[in-house]
């Protein structure tokens, strides 16, 4: 007896979780996403439906639906999801052809990153003058923010034994559960080693309970969370470049931009960055030459002489 739609996704999704190991989000969202076709071709067509029966007359019937409602880059998520989902019909034998194969991904605009130009970087890791464990460890985490390029989720997972300062570098698990070691400058030291005096003394008042493995802490002595870094990021970013909008995310960008500024080859960046993609890292390339042209336009003789 042949599948329906409804039970070939259950089997995909299981097949997702325990055969192919993807990430509890990955799954999820796989599977709402096919969730959400079913209920359109059990529409379309009634009754229960199968696989054979979802044609790519139908997807891009689907996909047209989701114009009116989605933006580019979901359509383009759920896009992949039934790709994924085809294919591994088709080796298992259920299809002969995927029929999502034929469907191109919708134009996604990708704005350039958000940055900081130097000076209002260093001002905003600089702002932390405080001499107490959280102003302390405020001011490493910027360093690491901005020094290592470290993503928030990046620097929350942060355990006491990712930092070797005989080696001056910080070990990191970065997406895909891949590690990375990246070096770290004397500020950044200088800053952790600092903080990590003061550490003790972040537990929590009346048990004293401490997170025994946690680089970074809250004042109750727990790891501290991406949303209490965000929070912190945007107080900074108000007081020491009047940016209260300020993400952890831009801080990244800034260390990217600025070692790119700074003659670092593109590799290097990556690597350093963690990106999975070059094309990633190149993106990079376009918020210089913007920022490039935007001095030409202010102090070169001939923009002037253009303008008039």
């Amino acid at each position: 007896m042949a599948l329906s739609l409804r039970q070939a996704i259950e089997r995909f999704v299981r097949y997702l979780e325990h055969e192919r190991r993807a990430s509890p989000h990955t799954v999820a969202a796989y599977g709402r996403d096919l969730e959400q076709l079913a209920r359109f071709v059990e529409e379309q067509l009634g009754g229960t439906p199968t696989p054979k029966q979802v044609d790519t007359f139908l997807l891009r019937k689907w996909l047209g639906m989701l114009a009116r409602q989605a933006t580019p880059s979901t359509i383009g998520r759920k896009l992949a999801a039934v790709r994924t989902f085809g294919s591994w019909m088709v080796e298992r034998g259920e299809l002969t052809s995927d029929p999502a194969a034929q469907l191109q991904n919708p134009k996604v605009s990708r704005p350039l990153p958000a940055f900081l130009n130097m000076e209002a970087a260093a001002s905003v890791v600089e702002t932390p003058t405080s001499q107490s464990p959280a102003g302390l460890r405020d001011r490493a985490m910027l360093e690491l923010l901005y020094g290592a390029g470290l993503r928030v989720s990046e620097l929350v997972g942060l355990d006491l034994h990712s930092i070797d300062f005989g080696d001056a570098s910080v070990r990191v698990l970065g997406k895909g559960n891949k590690e990375r070691v990246i070096p770290l400058g004397a500020p950044a030291l200088a800053s952790l080693r600092a903080y990590l005096e003061a550490r003790p003394n972040l537990r929590h008042a009346k048990t004293g309970m401490q997170d025994e493995t946690a680089l970074f802490l809250t004042e109750r002595g727990a790891r501290i969370g991406v949303r209490a870094v965000q929070r912190l990021v945007h107080r900074y970013g108000q007081l020491g470049a009047g940016r209260a909008d300020l993400h952890p995310h831009a801080l990244r960008h800034s260390c990217a931009t600025h070692m790119l500024e700074g003659g670092a080859d593109l590799r290097a960046i990556q690597e350093m960055l963690g990106h999975a993609s070059l094309a990633t890292t190149q993106r990079y390339t376009h918020v210089s030459i913007e920022q490039l042209m935007q001095v030409y336009d202010r102090a070169h003789p001939l923009a002037k002489r253009r303008e008039g």
